[in-house]
């Protein structure tokens, strides 16, 4: 096993598991892992289990010939973005799409997803909170269009710590917003975020100035320049990506 690949996954996992969004019903589990840097064969049965990030890692990793799907390498490519993703061909991706969604889209609503695999999209995780997590029968809404809040939670960001409080770090950060009906960053907001649960976290008590990742309002890991580059960029041709169709 991949002992920093499997932790690094968990670190983005953890928040959508604790609210039973995605994976097995055993959070608990999960954050005692990775808050104690102990990883196991029981980390990967639990992270196996992510039926919603796991086929994503398996493609990644397959189209770039590594045997471990939890390679850390390839977690990277899915939650942060790196070079793997461009391995991935749009016939691969196109395969893997309609192997898991098709069923759940209308006809037309899959065509628009995947002409946009010719146009570079890529197995990121921000791609599939703004082009599948809608359209795949994801959400409890059917009604809806747009669900920007549920956007701005589920995507990947990242802000810098202001200040560490409690349980919670202060952090300035970009939320997703509507311009003219298209989905844009929006200007900077101060806004709180988890740090901790039960005493235990994973990016411990930083000092003002760092930048963080943050998933479902939890700090999963602390970002360098180049992390936050490619999180910037990916997010960035996700949401063009996505307004090609809004």
């Amino acid at each position: 096993m991949t002992a920093r690949g499997a932790l690094l996954f968990g670190r983005y996992a953890f928040a959508p598991n604790q609210l039973g969004y995605c994976g097995p019903p055993d959070h608990q589990a999960l954050l005692d892992y990775v808050a104690a840097k102990a990883p196991d064969k029981g980390l990967l049965e639990l992270e196996r289990r992510f039926e919603g990030a796991f086929p994503y890692l398996l493609l990644i990793a397959q189209a770039n010939g590594i045997a471990d799907p939890f390679d850390e390498r390839v977690v990277d490519a899915y939650w942060v973005g790196n070079d793997l993703l461009n391995k991935v061909g749009p016939g691969e991706f196109k395969d893997s799409l309609q192997a898991r969604f098709a069923p759940r889209m209308n006809a037309r609503s899959f065509h628009w997803l995947t002409t946009k695999l010719e146009s570079g999209a890529r197995p990121h995780h921000n791609f599939h909170v703004f082009d599948v997590y809608l359209r795949g029968g994801l959400m409890k809404d059917e009604r809806a269009t747009i669900a920007l809040d549920l956007m701005d939670s589920c995507r990947v960001s990242w802000g810098q710590v202001t200040a560490v409080e409690g349980d919670h770090l202060v952090v300035e950060r970009q939320p997703l917003t509507l311009v003219a009906g298209k989905l844009a960053l929006g200007a900077v907001v101060v806004t709180r975020v988890t740090r901790q649960h039960g005493g235990q976290g994973f990016v411990g008590s930083p000092p003002a100035g760092t930048s963080v990742s943050i998933h479902w309002n939890w700090a999963c890991d602390v970002l360098d320049q180049d992390a936050l580059r490619r999180l910037r960029r990916a997010t960035t041709r996700c949401i063009e990506l996505a307004n090609q169709t809004i």
